[in-house]
C-alpha cells in the first residue's frame, strides 16, 4: 500500500512540475509575442501567440480567448485572412471579443468573400453601434458585392505570371517614354539581405525592374541597380514627370523601437538610381508616411499617413512641391478619406485620381476607386469600377500605359497566404492621340524643344518633349489643331490637324524636323536630270516642304547652295551647281517666296561634306567630323568611294538672316512688341496703386 502511495505521489509531482514548465513556456511565449508586437513584428508575434494558445488548457477559456484575439490581430496585419478569421472565431467563442473586434471580424468575412455571414455580423454590430460608418458601409458592401460580381464590367484582368514569384509582388509602376520599364516591389528570394523579416516572415522587400524590347517582350525582373535597395524594406515607388527622381517608401529595422514607414527620394545618374534620402513632409516623427505619388503636373506629392488630423486609420494627404522644398500638408478630406484606410494614391495621365480604400462601399478588402473633378461643383466625384478590377481581396497600385486605360495593378485575390501579385488590366476606350517627334532636320531628337498647341475649341497648351524628342497629346474629336514646334537655335515648324470623330482608338503621327540656324541643312530628295540643272518631278515634295518652312518663318533669308563631287573640271562643276541652285530658287519664287529672301550659290566641289553624327551612325566606316575631300575618298574602297560621292552631290540651305522685313528704311522696328504692364501697390501712398511699365 505504501508503495502505491509513493508512486501516486511521484506522478502528482511530475504532473505539477510539467504544468509548471508549461506555464513557464506560455509566459515566455507571451512575453516574446508582446515584444515582437510592440515593434511591429506581426509574423513573429503571431507565431509566439499561437504557441501560447496551443499550450493553454481548453478549460482556461478566458486565457485561450485572449490569446486567440492576439493571434487574430497579428494575422490580420499580415493579410493572412483565413488564419485571422479562425482566430477571431475562437475569441468570439470564448467570449473575449469586444464589439470593435466583432466589427473587424465582419470586415474580414467581407474580405474573404463570405458575404452572407458578413451581412449577419454587420447587422449584429449595428445593433450596438448604429452610427458606425464602417459598419454601415460594410453591410451595404456585403449586400452589393454579389451584384457587382454578377454584373461585371468592361475591364479585363489577367494574372501576370511572368512578373510574379512565390512571394509577394506589389505596387507596379510603368516608366519610360514608351512605358517600357516596369518597376515593382517584391519579397522574392532575389531581394537583398539574408534575414527574414519579423513583420512578414519573408525577405525585406526590394524594388525590381523589367524592360520591354522592341518586340514587346519583357526582360527577366532584376533588382534596381545602384544604391537604392538596402537590407531594409523598399517599395511603392513613383516618378517625377521628367523621370529623374524616384519617390519611394522605406521601413527601417530597429530591434527595440516601432517601425514607422518613411518617404524617400532617389535621383537617377545615367542608368542607375542613387542611394535614397529621407523626404521630410512633416515634423511629426511618430507617424507613418508611405505610398508617395507625384501629380501629373509635378506640383504635388500625394501620400498616405496616420498622422493626427485625419479621418481615422490611414488617410491620403498631399503637400505642394515648391522649388525642391515642400509647402503645407493638406488632408484630402471628404469624399476621399473615411474612418477606414485610404492608401496607394495614383494618377492617370489625364488627371483622374485613383486610390484604394476599405472604408467606402466595396467588394471587400481594399477596393480601387476613381476620383474625378465634377466641373459643376469642382469637387471630387467617386466611381467604383466594379468587378473584375475589384475583388473580395485587396486591389490597389494602378499604373497606366500612356494615355490608355490599360496597364498593371496588384491584388491578393485567390492567394491563401495573402501575398499580392501583379495583374494586367484593360478597359477598352476610344482614345484619340497625337504622337509627334521633334528633331533636327538631318539630325537627332531635340529634347529642349517645346510644342505650342492651339485648338479651335479654345485649347492653348505648351507641351514639353521626352528624352527621345517625342510627345503625346490626347485630342478631342471634332477639333482643329495647330501645332508649332520651337527650339532655340532652330527655325519653327508648324503642322495642322483635324481630329475626326472615330469609333475606335486612333493615333495621329506628326513629324517636326527643325532646321538649324547655324549649320547647313540638307534638302533631301532633290533630283536633277543627268548632267543638267533641270529639276525632276519627284523633287516637288521636298521643295514644297521648303516653301512651307519659309512661309512659317517669314523673317528668314537663306542661301540655297548646290554641290558636286570631285569628278570633272572645277570650272564645269561650279557652273553646273550654280545653275542647279538657281533652278531651286526659281521654283521657290514661283511658289510665292520673295526673291530677295533667296541667294543661289553653286559651290561645285569647293565645300565637301562634313560628316555629322547621324550619317556616321548609318555608315560605320565614317566618323563624325570626317570631311569628304578627294584625298579622303580615294583612300576608301570602291564601294565606299561611290557612297562618299553621293553624299557630296547635295543641295543645302543655310540661314543668313532672321530679321527680314522686321525694320523700316530708317532701321526702326516695324511692329515693336507692346511693353508688359502690371499693377503694383504703392505702399508709401495710402494703399493706392500705380501702373508699372516693363521696358
Amino acid at each position: 500500500m505504501r508503495k502505491k502511495q509513493t508512486i501516486f505521489q511521484q506522478i502528482v509531482v511530475i504532473v505539477v512540475v510539467a504544468m509548471t514548465f508549461v506555464a513557464c513556456g506560455i509566459d515566455k511565449n507571451m512575453r516574446r509575442g508582446e515584444k515582437h508586437l510592440a515593434i511591429g513584428e506581426y509574423y513573429d508575434a503571431a507565431n509566439e501567440f499561437k504557441q501560447a494558445y496551443r499550450k493553454t488548457p481548453p478549460k482556461e477559456r478566458d486565457e485561450r480567448g485572449r490569446r486567440a484575439l492576439k493571434m487574430a490581430y497579428c494575422y490580420e496585419r499580415i493579410n493572412q485572412t483565413t488564419a485571422a478569421l479562425a482566430a477571431y472565431r475562437n475569441a468570439i467563442r470564448y467570449k473575449q471579443a469586444s464589439i470593435d473586434d466583432r466589427l473587424t471580424f465582419a470586415r474580414l468575412l467581407l474580405k474573404n468573400g463570405e458575404y452572407k455571414t458578413a451581412v449577419e455580423e454587420f447587422k449584429a454590430v449595428l445593433d450596438s453601434m448604429p452610427d458606425n460608418i464602417l459598419a454601415k458601409n460594410g453591410l451595404k458592401s456585403a449586400q452589393q458585392a454579389p451584384e457587382w460580381k454578377k454584373e461585371g464590367s468592361r475591364y479585363t484582368v489577367k494574372k501576370m505570371d511572368f512578373f510574379n514569384s512565390r512571394r509577394a509582388e506589389y505596387s507596379p509602376m510603368l516608366q519610360g517614354d514608351e512605358s517600357d520599364k516596369l518597376y515593382f516591389t517584391s519579397t522574392r528570394n532575389d531581394a537583398q539581405g539574408d534575414e527574414l523579416s519579423g513583420i512578414t516572415g519573408t525577405k525585406p522587400a526590394d524594388i525590381f525592374v523589367s524592360e520591354k524590347d522592341d518586340k514587346g517582350k519583357w526582360s527577366r525582373p532584376e533588382p534596381v541597380s545602384g544604391g537604392l535597395n538596402t537590407d531594409f524594406d523598399e517599395g511603392a515607388c513613383s516618378f517625377s514627370p521628367d523621370g529623374r527622381e524616384m519617390y519611394l517608401t522605406q521601413c527601417v529595422t530597429d530591434p527595440s523601437y516601432p517601425r514607422y514607414a518613411q518617404i524617400m527620394k532617389s535621383n537617377r545618374s545615367d542608368a542607375a538610381w542613387g542611394k535614397a534620402s529621407e523626404v521630410k513632409v512633416s515634423n511629426d516623427t511618430l507617424s507613418s508616411y508611405a505610398h508617395p505619388a507625384i501629380s501629373p503636373d509635378g506640383q504635388w506629392l500625394y501620400f498616405c499617413s496616420d498622422m493626427p488630423g485625419g479621418k481615422g486609420g490611414l488617410d491620403i494627404w498631399r503637400v505642394r512641391l515648391i522649388g525642391g522644398a515642400f509647402g503645407g500638408v493638406e488632408n484630402l478630406g471628404d469624399p476621399i478619406n473615411t474612418p477606414g484606410d485610404e492608401m496607394f494614391p495614383a494618377f492617370r495621365p489625364n488627371g483622374d485620381f485613383y486610390f484604394s480604400s476599405n472604408g467606402h462601399i466595396g467588394m471587400g478588402g481594399l477596393d480601387i476607386f476613381i476620383a474625378k473633378i465634377d466641373e459643376r461643383t469642382k469637387r471630387y466625384k467617386l466611381e467604383h469600377p466594379g468587378y473584375p478590377l475589384n475583388s473580395q481581396g485587396d486591389d490597389f497600385g494602378m499604373t497606366f500605359e500612356g494615355p490608355y486605360n490599360r496597364g498593371f495593378f496588384c491584388s491578393n485575390r485567390g492567394d491563401g497566404r495573402g501575398w499580392d501579385h501583379i495583374f494586367s488590366f484593360e478597359n477598352p476606350e476610344i482614345v484619340q492621340t497625337i504622337k509627334g517627334w521633334v528633331y533636327e532636320m538631318d539630325g537627332y531628337e531635340l529634347t529642349a524643344a517645346q510644342v505650342h498647341l492651339v485648338g479651335d475649341d479654345g485649347t492653348n497648351d505648351k507641351l514639353s518633349v521626352r528624352s527621345d524628342g517625342s510627345f503625346t497629346y490626347v485630342a478631342t474629336p471634332g477639333v482643329n489643331y495647330v501645332l508649332l514646334a520651337t527650339c532655340r537655335g532652330y527655325l519653327n515648324h508648324k503642322e495642322e490637324l483635324k481630329v475626326e470623330q472615330a469609333e475606335e482608338s486612333e493615333e495621329y503621327t506628326l513629324q517636326f524636323p527643325l532646321a538649324s540656324i547655324t549649320a547647313p541643312v540638307l534638302i533631301a530628295n532633290i533630283f536633277y536630270d543627268f548632267d543638267k540643272a533641270t529639276l525632276r518631278p519627284e523633287s516637288a515634295t521636298a521643295l514644297d516642304e521648303l516653301v512651307g518652312l519659309l512661309n512659317e518663318n517669314p523673317n528668314v533669308t537663306i542661301e540655297l547652295s548646290a554641290h558636286c563631287d570631285y569628278k570633272g573640271s572645277a570650272e564645269y562643276n561650279k557652273r553646273l551647281s550654280q545653275r542647279r541652285a538657281e533652278s531651286v530658287v526659281r521654283y521657290l519664287i514661283e511658289h510665292g517666296i520673295a526673291a530677295d529672301r533667296l541667294t543661289p550659290k553653286g559651290y561645285g566641289k569647293e565645300k565637301p561634306k562634313t560628316i555629322r553624327k547621324k550619317v556616321a551612325a548609318k555608315y560605320k566606316w565614317l566618323k563624325e567630323g570626317d570631311v569628304l575631300t578627294e584625298e579622303f575618298i580615294k583612300n576608301q574602297d570602291e564601294k565606299n568611294q561611290e557612297t562618299c560621292n553621293q553624299l557630296n552631290r547635295r543641295t543645302e540651305f543655310i540661314v543668313l538672316r532672321t530679321t527680314y522685313g522686321m525694320f523700316d528704311e530708317q532701321g526702326n522696328l516695324k511692329n515693336p512688341p507692346k511693353p508688359k504692364q502690371h499693377v503694383e501697390e504703392n505702399n508709401n501712398d495710402g494703399g493706392e496703386y500705380e501702373l508699372i511699365i516693363d521696358e
